[in-house]
């Protein structure tokens, strides 16, 4: 097996991803962390340079970002909302609370298009009820993600002693231009989000000027091959993988500013 050394560590040219699955529903305090390292035995241990990525649900289950319906007092901007796109009101108010501004309204279809308060552009804000018990509970994005993303690894680092290993938390967006969702990293730690190849020179020469890929978002949706929607795979491990560490990188860092965006 050949190996390279690229992005400042040694890596194998094998990627490898296995999904991690739960037999348990996650609930408010439960330790992601343990979850793992108690399923890592059946991949000899964490290892040098892991990657794991982590569903958001199961983030904003155990932070108890999790909603009940009933305990909503919708606003008269929330029902008139509601009225137009024939979402319920609770629901709709929920949306306005956690987000910044409302991007786009298609009434036919019923969706809301806003900017969170995290700064992410998606569909209701992130919230979710799939995958959550109970018709009127919900799940809203943790409050931030690249802070649930650092303490999960520095949960696992204690845990296994190794510290160079990464964590993504992931979530499902609709794209522009496209039909389809995927899934996209909304939080990560241990991990430069991006590869920058800018001002290096191509397999024929040529200089590249603004070539920077979201390897982050590639290794999210990457993640989604084996988790499923419906199969009870919260977290993966990615083995192999090429990407550059960083202590200080977040993916708050990826989020474009408002008056670069061409499409708002």
């Amino acid at each position: 097996m050949k190996v390279i050394e690229s992005f400042g560590g040694s890596v194998s040219d094998k990627l490898e991803i296995y999904g991690i699955a739960s037999s348990n529903e996650f609930a408010s305090g439960d330790s992601i962390s343990q979850m793992i390292f108690e399923n890592m035995v059946k991949f000899s241990g964490i290892q040098n340079h892991d990657l794991f990525v982590i569903t958001q649900k199961i983030v904003s289950k155990s932070e108890s970002r999790t909603m009940n319906l009933n305990k909503i007092e919708p606003s008269l901007m929330a029902i008139d909302l509601g009225l137009k796109t024939s979402k319920d009101p609770r629901l709709v108010q929920l949306i306005l609370d956690e987000s910044k501004e409302i991007i786009r309204i298609d009434e036919l279809r019923g969706i809301l298009i806003t900017e969170t308060n995290q700064g992410f552009i998606c569909a209701n804000a992130g919230i979710d009820s799939s995958n959550v018990p109970g018709d009127p509970y919900v799940t809203l994005l943790p409050i931030d993600s690249d802070v649930s993303a650092q303490n999960i690894r520095q949960e696992l680092i204690k845990k296994s002693g190794i510290d160079d290993l990464a964590v993504i938390i992931s979530d499902t967006f609709g794209r522009p231009w496209r039909e389809g969702h995927m899934n996209f990293a909304i939080g990560s730690s241990g991990i430069n989000p991006f590869i920058d190849y800018s001002n290096s020179v191509d397999s024929v020469g040529k200089l590249l000027k603004v070539t920077k890929i979201a390897i982050a978002d590639e290794f999210a949706a990457a993640s989604e091959l084996v988790t499923g929607k419906v199969d009870m795979v919260p977290v993966v491990l990615i083995r192999g993988a090429r990407f550059q560490r960083s202590d200080s990188a977040k993916i708050s860092h990826t989020l474009r500013d408002k008056e670069n965006d061409l499409f708002r």
